[in-house]
């Protein structure tokens, strides 16, 4: 049996669909006891980069694609309540 990689939790809307604008695979949505939602990105060097050049404000993602991942995201928080 293999082990799955380890994966990131980011609660963030904006850096979730901006990870998913740069095709990383959403892995999953899990919530918080408090209800919040987090977005579940498997851990790797290049995410990591990604996350750093988003709060960099160097990461450079298409605007369309990215409002739609937004509108995506946003689907999966509340079509889940």
């Amino acid at each position: 049996m293999g082990m799955e990689p380890p994966t990131i939790s980011v609660r963030d809307l904006g850096l979730g669909a901006a990870l998913v604008s740069c095709g990383f695979e959403l892995r999953a949505t899990e919530r918080d006891v408090s209800g919040r939602t987090h977005f579940v990105f498997a851990n790797t060097d290049e995410l990591e980069r990604a996350v750093s050049d988003y709060w960099a404000d160097t990461l450079r993602v298409n605007a369309r694609k990215y409002s739609d991942n937004i509108k995506m995201l946003k689907s999966l928080i509340y079509g889940g309540r």
